[in-house]
């Protein structure tokens, strides 16, 4: 049976008196999540608190400054509950100092680069067609234009990152910020030989770990903590937090930090997410969150070796974390990213097309799809849910788009969508 609408239960009952068209997309929004499998790596769905404290009265509030040091009155409370999220950040990361008014990750990015670079100084970071992220250099974003950036890569042989290599590019280089951390690669990542060669040619290192910030704080990959000068992340992804950013830095860097996020690039903070944040950081605080991540991996490493099973090949043979880059070629070399993404949300599977290391098809088409298990995984599915997953995916794939073929996957996904209801 299909997963039921929120209709019954009140949730946006005064926009639906006062505003009926936008409250039909709301829910139209509502119905699209509880009757999908959301497989994008960088998607999750957030408790029923983290939605009540961002949807809470301190959007009314203006707060400038810091706590204790506020441009305006009236912040006895809101300084009270970014105090929360800055104690239970450091106590979930074990950091000297954080900073949790970023709107995003790229702004948190932007902020450690003022910190510590001036236009035109130089950033060795992942290409973002290896994995990386557009903050972290493409030449059509701040960072690509401001700064002077040498990118790393992929092995081509392993399909992953060769430390030898960017030990290399670092002393020919000899970057000032040495940025790590990624948004489409699935193996860990070795932040100590990183801040080890950072330090041998003088450089800043900035770990952002937006995407494995969730299995950091549960054990399940290494933390940049002890070896990197700066780390940034999401809140959201597999921390399951609001969409919102967050910096952590060594006591020494503290002052320049704070203030490139404000008064460097922005205003008054975000009090209603900031207390989302700190709903979020209170549930990672909790044991059953550790198993919420290895539960993630499992899944991971499970639609992993059954689409392996398949026949699809997976960019560096697998995953060590909660995603992987499907390259589509083995089996289908005629299908694009772009189309199979349409047709597996057609059957309420939704991924995203996603460049593959060294792909020849350009951005907007692909070789390739970017999966990942945080969002199925707080639903509650498992391996054995996982597995019939990638049948469905294959299914709807191999099918070429067949209507057909995707309306009957689209029944099955449904069915499973209400065994496993969205948490709030």
């Amino acid at each position: 049976m299909a997963s039921s609408t929120v209709d019954d239960t009140g949730l946006y009952a005064t926009v639906r008196v006062q505003d009926p068209r936008l409250y039909e997309m709301l829910i139209a929004e509502v119905d699209r999540q509880s009757n999908c499998l959301e497989m994008i790596a960088s998607e999750n769905h957030v408790s029923r608190a983290v939605l009540e404290a961002v949807g809470s009265v301190l959007t009314n509030k203006y707060a400038e400054g810091y706590p204790s040091k506020r441009y305006y009155g009236g912040c006895t409370f809101v300084d009270q509950v970014e105090d929360l999220a800055r104690e239970r950040a450091k106590q979930l990361f074990g950091c000297d100092h954080v900073n949790v008014q970023p709107h995003s990750g790229s702004q948190a990015n932007m902020a450690v680069y003022m910190a510590v670079l001036e236009p035109g100084d130089t950033i060795l970071s992942l290409d973002l067609a290896h994995g990386g992220h557009l903050s972290h250099g493409l030449k059509a974003n701040f960072s690509g234009r401001f700064y002077n950036v040498v990118h790393y890569g992929v092995s081509r042989q392993t399909e992953t990152i060769d430390m030898d290599d960017i030990r290399r590019m670092a002393h020919e280089h000899k970057p000032k910020l040495l940025v790590t951390g990624a948004s489409a690669y699935p193996r860990t990542i070795d932040f100590a030989t990183f801040g080890q060669i950072a330090r041998e040619v003088g450089a800043y290192h900035m770990a952002d770990i937006a995407h494995i910030a969730g299995l950091i704080v549960a054990g399940l990959h290494p933390s940049p903590i002890p070896h990197a000068d700066f780390v940034t992340t999401t809140t959201h992804k597999t921390l399951r937090g609001p969409r919102a950013g967050m910096i952590m830095c060594k006591a020494e860097h503290a002052k320049a930090l704070d203030s490139r996020i404000f008064p460097g690039i922005q205003g008054g903070p975000l009090m209603h997410v900031i207390a989302g944040k700190a709903a979020a950081f209170g549930e990672a605080l909790k044991p059953e969150f550790k198993v919420y991540q290895r539960r993630i991996v499992e899944n991971a490493k499970t639609l992993a070796d059954a689409l392996i099973a398949l026949g699809y090949r997976l960019v560096s043979g697998g995953t060590d974390n909660h995603l992987m880059l499907v390259d589509l070629r083995q089996v289908h070399p005629d299908i694009t990213g772009k189309d199979a993404e349409g047709w597996l949300e057609q059957a309420g599977i939704i991924v995203n097309k996603n460049m593959i290391p060294f792909d020849e098809r350009k951005p907007t088409l692909t070789s390739g799809l970017r999966i990942g298990t945080p969002a199925v995984t707080t639903r509650g599915l498992g391996p054995a849910e996982i597995k019939t997953v990638a049948g469905w995916i294959h299914e709807v794939i191999s099918s070429h788009g067949h209507e057909q073929t995707a309306a009957n996957v689209r029944s099955q996904v449904l069915e499973m969508c209400g065994r496993f209801p969205l948490p709030h």
